[in-house]
């Protein structure tokens, strides 16, 4: 079974394991609650913004729920941008949560996977960047946070050596094994969790690799991670 994205607001809906979902309007939803989102999680992709691997914590910022994208529906080019980024990501829906989760049992907390992609608007990072400024105009903008129907836990398995991958106009673009990622899973929530209390609905994009650039209008994104999902839309 799977489950489609909605925005929801209060955190009191629970979700509905129980459900069959299918891509489709049609199809039951998963209520976010709120999008946190990891920087810099692959070496390869640190290096390629001049970092270093895992010198540092996570590097944590969020979106707004309603900046979801679903149903593969075409993403409209933001405003007060001429440099828009594409970056992949394997996404983490939780099911429930809490306050300084223990690592050995954060994975109780995730009801399944998606794929999406986290837009930013890069001309306003590198300002914010330089100016010690935080990211959320960069990051938290509209229909900055496509992501594909929902894969319970217990129908993708283990992630193990699982592909990511981003095509740009059929083109690859983003490449690697998500064994790559500096922070696993387990360890991106139980940090998380020190900072926030987890809820239900909250989903994670857990960082990219390298590749990143930019697209355009009228280009044409495919991104996939592999026995999880894809993700099929144009820009406009």
């Amino acid at each position: 079974m799977k489950f489609v994205v909605q925005q929801h607001e209060p955190t009191t809906v629970p979700v509905r394991l129980d459900a069959q979902a299918e891509v489709s309007e049609q199809a039951p939803r998963f209520p976010v609650h709120r999008i946190y989102c990891v920087g810099r999680n692959y070496s390869e992709h640190v290096k390629e913004m001049g970092g270093d691997p895992k010198q540092e914590p996570p590097v944590f910022f969020s979106k707004p729920a309603n900046a979801c994208v679903t149903f593969n529906q075409d993403v409209a080019y933001p405003q007060a941008t001429n440099d828009l980024h594409y970056e992949v990501e394997l996404v983490v829906a939780l099911k429930s949560g809490g306050k300084d989760i223990d690592l050995k049992s954060v994975m109780d907390c995730v009801y399944g996977y998606a794929v999406g992609i986290d837009f930013t608007r890069r001309d306003l990072q590198d300002i914010a960047k330089s100016k010690g400024r935080p990211w959320d105009l960069a990051k938290g903008f509209d229909q900055s946070a496509p992501i594909s129907a929902i894969l319970p836990i217990s129908e993708v398995g283990q992630l193990g050596d699982r592909q990511i991958s981003l095509k740009l106009n059929d083109e690859t673009r983003q490449q690697a094994s998500l064994n790559e990622m500096i922070w696993s899973v387990p360890e991106i929530i139980a940090e998380l969790s020190k900072y926030f209390e987890l809820k239900s609905g909250d989903i994670i994009y857990t960082g990219t690799p390298s590749g990143v650039a930019a697209a355009t209008k009228g280009d044409r994104i495919v991104a996939c991670v592999e026995g999880v999902g894809t993700l099929d839309f144009k820009i406009v």
